[in-house]
């Protein structure tokens, strides 16, 4: 069995390398290196797979996922530079693909160890990343 729970947030980022010079950078990142930053309105989809609970009905009741998802990644993300508020992205670039890597590993922390988690992330309506662990 799959459930999913959706969630949106809000931030902003700069795709950049500071072992690299400014023109490397503008190269592989191009208009996502602006040094004033730029926002996506992101859209997280929290799948997980395990077996339902024959007492409860439940693989995992939905609004304890949608607290974990709040607690997790929401409070934490919403609203923020992801390179500058975030300590997350101290040492990491936050990359659509690096934001889902982190986004999983916040959940898979906060969920029981015996469901499967898939995090997929939309940056765009056309760019996603999806991450289960491997």
């Amino acid at each position: 069995m799959k459930v999913c729970r959706i969630a949106y947030f809000n931030s902003a980022h700069r795709l950049y390398n500071p072992e690299w010079s400014d023109e490397k950078n503008n190269e592989v990142f191009g208009k996502c290196n602006n040094p004033n930053y730029h926002g996506h309105n992101y859209k997280i989809e929290v799948w997980i797979e395990g077996s339902v609970n024959q007492e409860t009905g439940y693989l995992i009741d939905l609004k304890i996922l949608k607290q974990i998802i709040k607690d997790e990644i929401t409070d934490a993300f919403d609203h923020k530079n992801l390179n500058l508020d975030c300590p997350e992205f101290k040492n990491l670039i936050p990359t659509l693909e690096n934001i889902c890597i982190v986004c999983w590993n916040k959940l898979s922390k906060a969920l029981d160890s015996s469901l499967n988690l898939s995090v997929k992330i939309w940056e765009t309506e056309n760019n996603l990343a999806e991450y289960s662990g491997e």
